[in-house]
């Protein structure tokens, strides 16, 4: 029998002599679980073992079990199994944001939730978390931004103007500017704020990872009651902002399964192309991001629309095969 489904029986048990004022018997443990007696007494057993305070108590010539103390114990009785899992993947998928108010925050949930536990339901959690694992993954380091990000948080949700200075990747400089913060928002391993900037008069979008300082000033401001922030993003292929381009590209047999698969982007659509590759159809916010994402599929991806995003990934192509046949080893 496989580890998990043990763990997962075990769980409902516990919880099933918990909600129980009365205590249930093998019988009807056995029914409840779609197991057999046997197993019931099984993880009886190794419940004990681990340190659940499992007792049981005769009447009317059958035995039934119990939890001692039940009605005093502080169990989240609210999770179940595949809850508990979801919080533990959640806490893993948060990895990029250990030390910051996102991570920690869940991690503090996590251990209050095993604070009320008793031993074996510890031992259990820990068996679980054991089982859930988000994999590695190129992470930006937000430790040192921590502070910064809890600064941000309450600029958002106080909607109190901030003063900050901002790195520009593309222009190798720095800028100080004023800000209306609107949201932040996960994008790829990066957290972006997007807010108004005075300095650009426009809505702009910022790595959080590129704020040298922020300020949370006292004034305030209101978000334009005409603005829609949803609509502000949708036509983006990640993050960045452009004018809206049909972008249309083939893709060979060798990966049209893997363009199938996922969903890119809202507006996408796929056409089966006669040799078993796929034509991807979408229309995104610029063509600087999706030139991006066209490269990674080498060779395998061809566009055919609109002729400047094709111009962009030539340019970046022949670059690279330059840069090879200069350097061959």
């Amino acid at each position: 029998m496989a580890r998990g489904e043990q763990l997962s029986r075990q769980w409902k048990m516990i919880h099933t002599l918990l909600a129980s004022r009365l205590g249930k018997s093998a019988s009807e443990l056995a029914e409840e679980l779609g197991c057999t007696r046997r197993t019931v007494y099984r993880d009886l057993e190794a419940l004990q073992a681990g340190g659940f305070p499992i007792a049981t108590e005769t009447r009317d010539n059958r035995s039934y079990w119990t939890v001692l103390n039940a009605g005093r114990q502080q169990v989240p009785m609210a999770f179940s199994t595949a809850e508990l899992m979801a919080l533990y993947f959640g806490k893993e998928m948060l990895q990029t944001y250990r030390g910051t108010v996102f991570y920690d925050a869940i991690a503090s949930l996590i251990s209050k939730i095993k604070a009320t536990l008793p031993p074996g339901y510890i031992d259990f959690l820990d068996r679980l978390q054991d089982r859930v694992d988000a994999g590695p993954a190129p992470r930006k380091d937000y430790t040192r931004f921590g502070p910064m990000i809890t600064d941000l948080n309450t600029a958002i949700l106080d909607e109190k103007k901030i003063d900050m200075v901002y790195f520009s990747m593309g222009r190798q400089a720095e800028t100080h500017r004023t800000v209306h913060p609107y949201r932040l928002r996960h994008v790829e391993e990066t957290l972006y704020l997007i807010g108004y900037c005075e300095l650009r008069e426009q809505v702009r979008t910022f790595a959080v990872d590129r704020i040298e300082s922020v300020t949370v000033t006292g004034e305030g401001f209101r978000m334009p009651g005409d603005f829609d922030l949803q609509g502000f993003l949708e036509d983006s292929f990640g993050i960045f902002q452009g004018p809206p381009e049909t972008v249309k590209i083939r893709f060979s047999p060798k990966v049209a399964g893997y363009i199938r698969e996922r969903i890119w982007h809202k507006s996408q659509q796929l056409t089966d192309a006669d040799d078993g590759g796929v034509i991807f159809t979408a229309t995104v916010a610029g063509t600087e991001e999706i030139s991006h994402w066209v490269l990674r599929w080498g060779a395998e991806a061809r566009v055919l629309d609109p002729p400047a995003l094709r111009r962009i990934v030539g340019r970046h192509a022949a670059a690279m095969a330059e840069h090879y046949r200069k350097n061959p080893d």
